[in-house]
């Protein structure tokens, strides 16, 4: 019995609870980004959740190769296999390092052109806006990636704590940036852009001195020793290449649908970004308990420990709908106040309410089953079935039948809702059913 249930309730406790502060606290990063710049206008918020909605395409590729670390790593902690796991976390650095390096100087130089050509058809206002504020989010990008591989390599380990820290670190240097940057020298979204981008570098730094002290269970040693293990980074590309294929085919679909709502006009634009912006602090402990199942249901696979990685599921589950029903109903009675924070006009400000309530309510009963239960199968190994379930739904109800409904049809802002809460359905479905069959107990990679 003991073996077969390797996680008490303290340890779920030690992890989860630490992480949920960390989701919390780089949630409110972007959300005191686009509060703070509000004071410049609806064209300030409009233009970096516009950013958002493109740098989000990116930053979900840096945590693909991050989950596939991560995966890979408490897999073999699952074995028993420090030595394994050490190597395999050098190994993410490098692809970490490397990809977002040349990201970031590609973006860096058609960063214009990218921008015209997602949004060529919005307001100068906004666009310049965006532009401010692009620059020093993309020149952020490596350090970036190094801090999400070496939180989630201390998340493999159990350490939630310190990653807690850090995005304690990151919030009081992003919130005190704004402050210096937009109230006192007047920089608008540059300067909520200027305050990320410092935040970020200061928080790599720091994980980075974390990650190479040989004293952790999982450590990069050696790191300015150059070691490269082609059949170890393969490893970590089955899990990171469906995962990045998945995240950036799902977030290419989300800037088709940013650019659908832009053409709805700049108060269905200022209104979709404060509905993104409480979702995601909705979706905050749907998010912890998923990043706490990559360690949970990774380490219950290398083990090969199957009926311990069925229970915990079906335990986190519940945990992550127990939380997130309580976060859903306080938020849907706190929307009008929630909304006060953006200076929306008040045609925005009426429409974001009714769309916030109402995505609220769906978050409640169907996104666990969309986004908490995928996070299981890619754990066990089982990748490439989430990247083709995320992509069929994704592209089929989300992206065209929002454009069906929120255009042709006429139904604005709602429409495009609609037609991503069917995607929600499909893929929820689709996640259920895999993980109760069990295929994925044959999925294991290490």
């Amino acid at each position: 019995m003991k073996q077969s249930k390797p996680f008490d309730n303290r340890y779920l406790r030690a992890l989860i609870i630490p992480l949920l502060i960390e989701t919390l606290l780089s949630v409110t990063i972007g959300m005191m980004d686009t509060i703070m710049v509000a004071t410049d206008g609806e064209h300030a918020v409009s233009g970096v959740s516009l950013v958002d909605s493109v740098s989000n395409l990116f930053v979900f590729l840096f945590s693909a190769f991050s989950t596939g670390g991560a995966v890979i790593a408490s897999q073999y902690l699952g074995k028993k296999d420090r030595k394994a796991a050490c190597f395999s976390a050098k190994q993410l650095m490098y692809l970490s390092l490397s990809f977002s390096a040349v990201v970031s100087i590609l973006l860096v130089i058609f960063r214009s052109a990218v921008m015209n050509l997602v949004y060529g058809h919005i307001e100068q206002a906004v666009m310049q806006s965006a532009l401010d504020y692009f620059t020093p989010i993309v020149l952020s990008y490596p350090f970036l990636a190094l801090l999400n591989s070496a939180n989630a390599l201390f998340r493999s380990m159990g350490k939630s704590k310190i990653t807690m820290l850090v995005s304690i670190i990151m919030n009081l240097i992003n919130v005190t940036g704004n402050a210096i940057f937009i109230y006192i020298f007047g920089m608008g979204a540059e300067g909520a852009g200027i305050a990320s981008f410092i935040s970020r570098l200061v928080a790599c730094v720091f994980m980075l001195y974390r990650i190479t002290r040989t004293k952790e269970e999982v450590h990069v040693d050696k790191p300015l020793k150059l070691e490269i293990d082609i059949a170890m980074i393969r490893r970590i590309l089955r899990i990171a290449l469906p995962s990045g294929i998945e995240n950036s085919i799902f977030h290419v679909g989300k800037i088709l649908v940013s650019s659908t709502v832009a053409s709805l006009g700049t108060a269905s634009i200022a209104a979709n970004a404060v509905v993104n912006a409480l979702s995601t602090f909705a979706n905050i402990p749907g998010s912890a308990v998923g990043m706490a199942a990559v360690t949970i249901i990774g380490q219950c696979c290398g083990a090969r420990n199957y009926d311990a990685a069925m229970y915990y599921g079906k335990k986190l589950l519940s945990l992550t709908y127990l939380m997130m029903g309580i976060t859903s109903i306080t938020m849907y009675v706190l929307t009008p106040e929630l909304a006060l924070l953006y200076n929306l006009s008040a045609e925005a400000d009426v429409l974001a309410i009714e769309a916030t309530r109402l995505n609220l309510v769906q978050i409640a009963l169907f996104w666990p089953f969309a986004f908490t239960i995928p996070n299981y199968l890619r754990a066990a190994g089982d990748a490439k079935f989430t990247m083709v379930v995320s992509v069929f739904s994704m592209w089929t109800f989300r992206v065209l039948l929002s454009r069906i409904l929120g255009l042709y049809l006429g139904m604005g802002l709602m429409g495009v809702m609609w037609g991503m809460f069917v995607d929600w359905y499909c893929r929820g479905l689709l996640f259920t059913v895999r993980f109760l069959k069990g295929k994925w107990k044959t999925k294991t990679v290490v």
